[in-house]
């Protein structure tokens, strides 16, 4: 017994289109669009706890003044520039690598924070924001009393 299969014209395609987007990635890098210009994405990690969010970025070569945060709606920005370092007519590349230019990244954030605490630190190339939940979500924590005059369940004899 034979077991039909629609063909899918467009299946061969697929990993075509994953080895190449493998090899783009590894050729440039992580990227991403910032007003329809294909910029430098940065890694960051992005962890929480029961009080807050934490999302590190890393920025090596990159300034602490030259870095704009901004929170709305749920998502977190990190953008900013940097500059190219002036070419000289008596220098002979065989390799350039370090980007230069604008850089950003938006970053959902998986709860609501309350932004007005946050708190934003750089350190060896690694900025570090911490943003507080707020406090609606945050766990409450609910104490369980005895009730007064019962008793709690044993019998004794």
């Amino acid at each position: 017994m034979r077991t039909l299969v629609r063909w899918d014209p467009f299946s061969e395609f697929r990993g075509l289109r994953r080895a190449m987007d493998r090899g783009l990635f590894e050729s440039y890098g992580p990227t991403a669009w910032l007003n329809g210009e294909r910029t430098f994405a940065f890694p960051v990690d992005l962890s929480e706890t029961d009080g807050q969010v934490v999302v590190k970025a890393a920025l090596p070569g990159i300034q602490p003044e030259g870095v704009d945060i901004s929170v709305s709606d749920g998502v977190l920005t990190i953008k900013g520039e940097t500059k190219s370092e002036e070419k000289s007519d008596t220098e002979n590349y065989h390799r350039r690598e370090i980007r230069y230019g604008a850089f950003s990244r938006a970053i959902a954030l998986p709860s609501e924070v309350d932004d007005a605490k946050a708190e934003a630190e750089f350190q060896d190339g690694v900025l570090t924001v911490t943003l507080p939940k707020a406090e609606e979500v945050r766990p409450k924590q609910i104490k369980v009393k005895a009730a007064a005059g019962k008793s709690n369940g044993s019998k004794s004899s």
